[in-house]
């Protein structure tokens, strides 16, 4: 069973940075990871991508947070981490970590358990 521990996080003012880390373990040699990402929901509003790296493929990132977020992924391990630069106030929420597994010709989807990121004026 594959599980996704972030961290980071935390209250920010406008135009400050926070950085979010997300490993998953327990893949083991039988699930392949695909992608590997963050999305956010505010309160009220959907979940929405922020941003989602593919496996020795490009990432993909939100329009809003285009130029500001970076999302990386550490070499050869399932690891992620979202640097967040010039936050607003609309970057506030819950932070998600995805990953997109295969094995055995079957797909799987994991969540973190969410990071709270709050943007103060």
């Amino acid at each position: 069973q594959v599980q996704l521990k972030e961290s980071g996080g935390g209250l920010v003012q406008t135009g400050g940075s926070l950085k979010l880390f997300c490993a998953a373990s327990g893949s083991g040699s039988i699930f392949s990871l695909n992608t590997m990402g963050w999305y956010r929901q505010a309160p009220g509003k959907q979940r929405e991508l922020v941003a989602v790296i593919v496996t020795g493929g490009d990432t993909t990132y939100a329009d809003t947070v285009k130029g500001r977020f970076a999302n990386s992924r550490e070499c050869g391990k399932d690891m992620v981490h979202l640097q967040m630069n010039s936050l607003i106030l609309e970057d506030g929420a819950v932070y998600y970590c995805n990953a997109d597994y295969s094995a055995r010709t079957r797909g799987f989807t994991y969540w973190g358990q969410g990071s709270q990121v709050t943007v103060s004026s």
